[in-house]
């Protein structure tokens, strides 16, 4: 994917190889496939949280890997970077092609790994991550009725 600095895309290897990231820094990560008012608001709250927030991208690879279906995503990794990279609460964003991100995790060190409330923050391998370095993790209210799930479902009905 090429960078765009006018989106504040930046490449996963210069992401990886940054060093002067404005603190606190906040990270997410995910697949944002098609953005909702949930993806939209649980950003904003994200971005509360310290002096910057970088969104993580699952890569189309990375995406069709999670088993949300065989036609997913809709949206290729370069279209939904480019749209999360718009919003005024991003300050930045990067992808990944692993399952997890936790090797971009222990390259850029964030402050904050924040994910939506439908995720068990304890159980995810990114929380003992972040503690390594003294970062915290926190799971953000999940903002009930919104799903790109649905939506695709409720579009195939008609």
């Amino acid at each position: 994917m090429p960078a765009d600095d006018s989106l504040r895309l930046i490449p996963s290897a210069r992401a990886r190889a940054r060093t002067d990231w404005p603190r606190p820094l906040v990270f997410t990560n995910g697949v944002f496939d098609v953005l909702h008012r949930g993806h939209v608001q649980y950003l904003a709250a994200a971005r509360e949280l310290g002096a910057a927030l970088i969104v993580a991208v699952n890569s189309d690879v990375s995406a069709r890997g999670l088993g949300k279906g065989p036609d997913r995503p809709l949206n290729d990794e370069h279209d939904r970077a480019a749209v999360i990279a718009a919003l005024r609460c991003v300050d930045f964003v990067t992808w990944f092609d692993e399952p997890t991100p936790c090797e971009l995790l222990e390259a850029i060190r964030p402050d904050v790994y924040v994910k939506g409330g439908d995720y068990h923050i304890e159980a995810l391998p990114e929380t003992a991550l972040m503690r390594r370095w003294g970062g915290r993790s926190l799971a953000l209210p999940f903002v009930d009725g919104y799903s790109t799930t649905r939506l695709v479902e409720r579009i195939r009905r008609g």
